[in-house]
């Protein structure tokens, strides 16, 4: 069984309940999954120990939220290079936090991205809980 983390900056809640929702699709295939806030990863060793991440930022002013600029800087450190990643957030406007974060575990980090990054305005709305649960599922085949 894999291990997953999941890392969110959110300020409103949407990002950490779409985060909950990708785990959720994750754990249906079987894998373990850790949620975290950002705030809760204080060195690049919190990172050790998984065979994928998953980063996720709501978007403000169009850009990702601070907490998840520091983080990434932490991130740069734990040699996530290879590793299975994806990204997610939500929005309100315009939505550039998910492949603002993306590109950096892609083209920095050197990380096997999944898909696309998974942008979503609310769960409740067009079938955001099954795009989430979905965006953990494909991730989850990248590590099958």
């Amino acid at each position: 069984m894999a291990k997953t983390l999941i890392v969110y900056a959110t300020r409103t809640g949407y990002t950490q309940k779409i985060g909950e929702i990708v785990a959720e699709g994750l754990r249906f295939s079987g894998h373990e999954v850790k949620v975290a806030n950002v705030k809760d990863i204080k060195t690049e060793a919190d990172l050790n120990g998984y065979d994928a991440y998953i980063f996720g930022s709501a978007t403000y002013h169009g850009d990702m939220m601070q907490g998840m600029k520091t983080f990434l800087f932490l991130a740069e450190k734990a040699e996530l290079e290879n590793k299975i990643g994806g990204s997610f957030g939500a929005f309100g406007w315009s939505g550039e936090a998910p492949e603002r974060i993306y590109e950096t575990m892609k083209n920095i980090f050197q990380m096997d991205m999944v898909g696309d990054a998974l942008r979503l305005k609310s769960t409740d709305m067009g079938g955001g809980t099954s795009m989430a649960q979905d965006y953990g599922r494909q991730l989850a085949k990248k590590l099958d």
